[in-house]
């Protein structure tokens, strides 16, 4: 009997490890998923060759001082939103990061590799445009403010964001010790403080991926007064962006 009981003890333990194991393995495909471009042809495309990789960016290039550079959701195809922007913000030229994998452009995303490809291209439309403000949403509000740690932004607005993607995958997977099997952290807290541009930060109302509590702890985590909290009423993650509202509020913030 003690051996039997050692014996499903022991395949509980294996199973365990295995499913650890697969976890750590295929974790960047539950962050990841690359979306297609839906929209834009040459003249609303170009690329940028950066190590180990060709970005696709989505863009409205236009002369000027004013830019917004554009990081999106880890589900989202940027270039669907490249129409209302450019309508929004007709001072501005616009510039939507597709990551590596997503909307044409060649690689495989890793935090790592974003946020140098965000640098990439930051660096490239400062060539242009003096005045760069940068948004983020969802998973691209860590990039945009580790960016905005980084480099000189003047505004930032993060859309749906989060304190730190660790804590969230810990939460959803309580019984694995997630924050040793992560390796790509998204640990926006720690990039706050440094930041110094004027921050917005948009919560969804009824936001079923990003809890409240995220983001209002992220909201503590910057200077005293730099950044500033709305929440679109009636909106949910994947809403917000269809609120009469959201533009408003990129509009004012910008």
């Amino acid at each position: 009997m003690v051996r039997v009981i050692t014996i499903l003890a022991a395949l509980v333990v294996l199973g365990y490890l295995a499913l650890c194991a697969a976890l750590f393995a295929f974790q960047r495909s539950l962050i990841y998923f690359p979306q297609p471009r839906s929209m834009g042809a040459d003249a609303t495309t170009f690329h940028l060759p950066v190590a180990g990789a060709e970005l696709v960016i989505s863009a409205r290039q236009t002369a000027g001082p004013k830019a917004i550079v554009y990081f999106g959701g880890n589900a989202e195809d940027v270039s669907s939103s490249l129409p209302s922007w450019s309508q929004a913000f007709p001072a501005h030229a616009i510039y939507m990061l597709h990551y590596r994998g997503y909307g044409g452009s060649t690689g495989s995303p890793t935090e790592e590799t974003i946020q140098g490809d965000a640098q990439a291209l930051f660096d490239l439309v400062r060539q242009k445009h003096p005045d760069i403000a940068v948004v983020g949403r969802s998973l691209g509000s860590g990039v945009a403010i580790r960016l905005a740690s980084q480099r000189a932004v003047s505004r930032l607005v993060l859309v749906t964001p989060y304190d730190s993607l660790q804590d969230l995958a810990a939460k959803q997977f309580p019984y694995f010790p997630v924050r040793w099997l992560l390796i790509d952290k998204f640990e926006s807290w720690k990039y706050a403080p440094q930041v110094t541009a004027p921050t917005l930060l948009i919560a969804a109302e009824q936001d079923e991926v990003i809890p409240k509590w995220s983001t209002e702890q992220l909201r503590t985590r910057f200077k005293h007064g730099a950044a500033r909290l709305e929440v679109l009423p009636g909106t949910s993650h994947n809403t917000i962006s269809l609120s009469p509202g959201y533009l408003k509020l990129l509009q004012s913030a910008l």
